[in-house]
């Protein structure tokens, strides 16, 4: 039976209009729940996932990863610290915003913080993203964790008025993520230099280009990326992700980068793999992230699945089988390389210790390797950034 669940007024919710619902989560099986409204106005259809990290959520609602989602946020405190001008991950700043809507617990309160510059609830207004408040995000995420990750409508209406069966029927017509290429949405159309190095406490952002030039292919790549590999030595260029092989080789780069980024890595793969063949074929090192390395899998002869609740949060314990140690690292992804279809000469490297999936490769014989976490956080841990140092430790040797 469809389940309504309702939002409960507190009575901290002082500045909000608690006795009038303005926004709904409906779910393709017509489960709705109630909540308050920030953020934009209107209606959008999506996946709806859940993510555990405490801190970030800026970070989080700018990766371009989630292009096609609604992040329900597990943590209750979300926007309170306000937004500011440095920590947004999208590259390409000319894209409209990736992620659809997100929900949260408890009501925003004003910025608490010295680098806040704008109000959370403004910010989403400027960038038309959907909020709904007053949820019981653990029940929502019990229920994604039982029954996957559902198919839904975020709505946001001021006046309270919603047509509970047409949301209905639109979650239920949104054929979901599998199929969908979209990294050409939230891609550089153009080839862009890359200097900016990682944010130190007492300098902020600096500048400097490295010895080793690396042509990194963007299907949706986090800013942090490219300043972590700009901090290990690297002199970026990023190009889009519908660059042909031979034009990246013409560059003459000494390593490739593939990029993290959002939808199904077979749909984006059936232009991009080819590609990725051919550059592995060059004997250049290359290094992969998230959707990244999904499509170097598929070039290698793998094959990708669609996980039932995915990976999204910022304390998931992974395994380095190269070194035996264990990290925690940061992972947003809802497809997978399955580990039992790689072949020979494929060699993992990486596992998950919540579910054994997997959570990196290499390529024997050939400087190729690539993981499925995000090594260069933001938001979450550091344990990983060793994996940046090793893509140019093969770039020294080649």
């Amino acid at each position: 039976m469809p389940v309504k669940a309702k939002a409960k007024p507190r009575p901290h919710f002082s500045d909000w209009d608690v006795a009038k619902i303005t926004a709904v989560l409906v779910l393709a099986d017509g489960t709705v729940i109630e909540g308050y409204g920030f953020g934009a106005e209107g209606e959008a259809v999506a996946e709806v996932c859940f993510n555990t990290a405490m801190t970030g959520y800026q970070e989080v609602l700018t990766d371009p990863s989630y292009a096609g989602q609604i992040v329900t946020f597990t943590f209750p405190h979300i926007g309170n610290v306000g937004t500011n001008d440095e920590d947004g991950e999208t590259t390409n700043l000319a894209a409209s915003a990736a992620v659809k809507g997100c929900i949260v617990k408890a009501p925003i309160t004003e910025p608490a913080n010295y680098r806040a510059k704008n109000h959370f609830d403004k910010w989403l207004k400027s960038r038309g993203i959907i909020g709904l408040s007053g949820v019981d995000t653990r029940e929502l995420t019990n229920l994604i964790r039982e029954k996957g990750m559902p198919n839904g409508v975020i709505a946001h209406n001021a006046k309270g008025k919603f047509d509970i069966k047409k949301l209905t029927a639109m979650a239920k017509a949104w054929g979901g993520l599998e199929g969908l290429d979209l990294a050409k949405d939230v891609s550089l159309t153009q080839r862009m230099s890359w200097d900016e190095k990682l944010w130190d406490w007492e300098t902020g952002y600096t500048h400097g280009e490295g010895k080793f030039n690396v042509v990194a292919i963007d299907y949706g790549m986090k800013r942090n990326i490219l300043r972590c590999l700009t901090s290990a030595g690297c002199k970026v260029t990023v190009v889009p992700a519908t660059a042909k092989a031979a034009d990246i080789l013409a560059m003459k780069p000494d390593g490739i980068f593939l990029s993290n980024g959002p939808g199904d890595p077979a749909a984006t793969g059936e232009y991009a793999v080819t590609e990725i063949r051919a550059l592995v074929d060059s004997g250049k090192p290359i290094f992969g992230i998230c959707l990244g390395h999904q499509m170097l899998a598929l070039a290698l002869g793998a094959k990708t699945l669609k996980m039932h609740q995915g990976h999204h949060g910022a304390n998931h314990p992974v395994k380095d089988y190269t070194t035996n140690k264990v990290e925690i690292v940061s992972m947003n992804h809802g497809f997978a390389v399955d580990r039992k279809s790689l072949p020979k000469g494929v060699v993992e490297t990486h596992v998950s210790l919540f579910d054994g999936s997997n959570c990196g490769i290499a390529l024997e014989g050939k400087p190729v390797f690539s993981v499925q976490h995000h090594p260069e956080a933001s938001p979450g841990p550091q344990d990983s950034h060793y994996l940046f140092k090793r893509f140019v430790g093969m770039m020294e040797r080649a």
